[in-house]
């Protein structure tokens, strides 16, 4: 007895006598993973690019916190800032990842062993380099305006590192006000860097390899709208009294939003570099590797 074929919902499956269905008989023409559906490949779990995303954020919001101790600086960020950018400017892009369509080449993708972890030493790699950029880009953006910026104080480094030691019998730090290292502004840049590198890693994780050339932003609508929003939340906690008193921030001039985005947009070259390394050499080695075992 021949056995039949049967359309489903979910592809073409061939059915032996009896109703049983042989391993290996499910057709190939299955259609492609809906959005809201993580994505998973062919032949082995793959990390979701929302759990990426936290990651990530995670990753960097310890780097931060840990070079501004090493190195001796002011408070970069204060609890309440890091809660606000968590729970409300870092959620709403990191659910909106949930609706990313497929990547492009996941059913070209060799299979998988289930002995893998389900963090490669590579991906562990690039979440370690994407998180020390963004913890020293974000620890930079306060120190830059200490240091470097028209309106800032002009200190030296020398100062800034031993600020603790501010005092007005210290002759190394003579005819500078002490109120300085407590100003909001370095903590204001520190934390629009934050935000928006932040949204620039939630662009980064559209696809895990794939390049924003390739798979650019409107391909995930959710995730644009969830941007301007996070952004535009932001702005109102910046601008919009009492919230920059609750939050220690202060309006941003021009000048200062121009060196936000010079410090957050170099992250999105970085992963497009990490990106085109894993498609070029570590994805093309794969296949081959397995195959010699």
């Amino acid at each position: 007895m021949a056995p039949e074929w049967h359309q489903s919902g979910t592809g073409v499956t061939k059915t032996a006598p009896g109703g049983t269905e042989p391993r290996g008989t499910r057709s190939p023409q299955t259609p492609p993973v809906s959005p809201g559906v993580s994505q998973v490949s062919p032949t082995g779990v793959s990390v979701s690019p929302g759990v990426s995303h936290r990651c990530v954020s995670v990753t960097q919001v310890s780097q931060c916190i840990f070079l501004t101790a090493a190195l001796g600086l002011p408070e970069a960020l204060i609890p309440v800032q890091l809660l606000w950018v968590n729970l409300v400017t870092d959620g709403l892009p990191a659910t909106a990842l949930g609706f990313n369509p497929p990547d492009l080449d996941i059913m070209d993708k060799p299979p998988r062993s289930p002995k893998e972890p389900l963090i490669s030493g590579w991906l562990f790699f690039r979440y370690l380099a994407i998180g020390g950029y963004v913890g020293a880009a974000t620890v930079g953006a306060a120190a830059w305006w200490f240091l470097f910026a028209e309106d800032g104080p002009s200190v030296t480094y020398h100062q800034l590192t031993h600020f603790m030691q501010c005092s007005e019998h210290n002759v190394d730090f003579e005819g500078l006000d002490c109120d300085i290292f407590e100003s909001p502004v370095p903590m204001t840049m520190a934390l629009s860097v934050l935000v928006t590198i932040e949204m620039c890693n939630a662009l980064n994780s559209l696809s895990e390899n794939q390049s924003l050339a390739r798979m650019p932003p409107w391909v995930n609508i959710w995730l644009v709208g969830s941007i301007c929003l996070s952004m535009s939340l932001h702005f109102v906690i910046l601008y919009i009294d009492p919230l920059p008193m609750i939050f220690k921030l202060t309006p941003l001039s021009l000048t200062h939003w121009l060196m936000v985005i010079k410090i957050s947009f170099p992250v999105i070259l970085l992963d497009e570099a990490l990106k085109f390394i894993a498609r070029n050499y570590l994805e093309v080695e794969e296949p081959a590797r397995k195959r010699r075992k």
